[in-house]
């Protein structure tokens, strides 16, 4: 029983079948790095460990006896679905990584939880490759609901990295299955709206506007049963109208997007509208920084309890955004420089934005050439990305920035 490393091995199995942090289980009666060592093999336990453990675990001491066995993927999955813990997901991970499943549908499950990790961590090249053996085994069942949510997931990732052909035609796939089935408002309505985003993304603006359309007159009839739904789509009709040209609709429909949704049923999404307006209201002809400080404001004060790394990174990149805007140059500087000092969990559109800050503030700093050239490599990365919209965004502001210039560029540059 208190042979290394098997103990270790049977110990931390017993652990994450009850969903425990090795925090949780240590209590006051060891450390966290004995626990750890123990689990490691690297110490042998002693008879009162062991007894003290085995109360915690609430097993006979005889559960030790058992060789490990190996969690199952079906056990793995319950747990983590139960436990809402980083150590159970981690232990989901070492299953799936080890597990040969041959049920098809348990494996979807598992991969579902995991890409929605990922998803919450921003890491979209891990969360990509979970969702295409998503996308591939819910098309193996066949099950209508999970290949629409599949693809739709699919599709949202590729748009947030950029590739946003690709999730133009992820997309019409999944609001095609979703049709062709009847499926329910929830999932039709989740596709309609990956695609409005995609096809604005590449500047497709009357597809866009007409399937924008159709997802209003899709949740109109369902009032307050599903808001969350309804304020999505109220927001992607917004970012529709933006772009077209219509500040003042774009507006409306964001107000109603969030007057229409409490912090209470979605939290996360309550900030991200606050934040979606904040920034509309910063591209906006004159821009409203106003508005905008004060819905930064509010997303800032509910962080504390839906804070997430992406969202982190999102208000610090508004508040840069909106001290450049206020003529605050060393604040835009200091966010900016706040914000890389960690990985940029950002969706591609934001990340180019970030950069054409970099670039302004270069030439605000009289790094003009610099500036310039960082505009010009900006405005053809959007180019080859068929983001036209955003494409012709930083033209302009390059456009701008020239005009302004005076003398030849090497007497601007420090």
């Amino acid at each position: 029983m208190l042979e290394q490393p098997r103990f270790g091995q049977r110990l931390k199995e017993l652990r994450r079948m009850r969903g425990l942090s090795q925090a949780a289980l240590v209590g006051d009666g060891i450390s966290t790095g004995y626990l750890s060592r123990l689990e490691s093999g690297a110490r042998p336990p002693t008879e009162r460990v062991v007894t003290y453990l085995a109360k915690r675990l609430d097993v006979d001491l005889s559960a030790f006896d058992v060789p490990p066995s190996g969690t199952t993927l079906a056990q793995a999955l319950s747990i983590a679905a139960s436990a809402e813990c980083e150590e159970a997901m981690d232990a989901l991970l070492d299953c799936l990584d080890r597990t040969d499943c041959t049920d098809p549908l348990l494996r979807w499950q598992a991969l579902w939880m995991v890409a929605r990790r990922w998803n919450k961590h921003g890491d979209k090249a891990r969360e990509l490759v979970c969702l295409e053996e998503l996308s591939r085994i819910a098309d193996e069942l066949g099950l209508p609901e999970l290949r629409c949510r599949a693809w739709v997931s699919l599709a949202r990732c590729l748009r947030s990295t950029g590739e946003v052909n690709r999730a133009i035609n992820v997309a019409s796939r999944a609001v095609r299955i979703a049709k062709e089935s009847r499926l329910s408002v929830s999932d039709t309505g989740a596709a309609l709206m990956v695609l409005v985003s995609a096809e604005a993304e590449e500047g497709r603006l009357p597809d866009a506007r007409a399937h924008v359309d159709e997802l209003i007159e899709l949740i109109e009839p369902i009032g307050d049963r599903n808001g969350t739904l309804k304020a999505e789509a109220l927001w992607s009709a917004a970012t529709v109208r933006f772009r077209q040209g219509d500040q003042h609709a774009a507006g409306e429909y964001l107000e109603r997007a969030i007057d229409g949704l409490d912090s209470y049923s979605d939290l996360t999404l309550w900030i991200r509208l606050r934040l979606a307006a904040a920034s509309l209201s910063l591209q906006s002809t004159p821009p409203r920084t106003g508005t905008a400080a004060e819905r930064l404001k509010e997303a800032e004060s509910a962080l504390a309890f839906a804070c997430t790394p992406l969202l982190a990174q999102e208000l610090l990149t508004l508040k840069a955004h909106l001290a450049f805007e206020d003529q605050r140059f060393t604040d835009a500087r200091a966010l900016l420089d706040e914000l890389h000092q960690d990985e940029l969990l950002l969706t591609y559109r934001d990340r180019i934005r970030l950069g054409v800050l970099d670039a302004r503030l270069l030439i605000t700093e009289g790094r003009l050439r610099n500036g310039l050239q960082q505009l010009k490599e900006l405005g053809e990365e959007a180019g080859r990305a068929c983001n036209v919209d955003l494409s012709a965004e930083i033209w302009r502001i390059l456009a701008e920035a020239l005009e302004h210039t005076h003398g030849p560029l090497d007497s601007a540059d420090s």
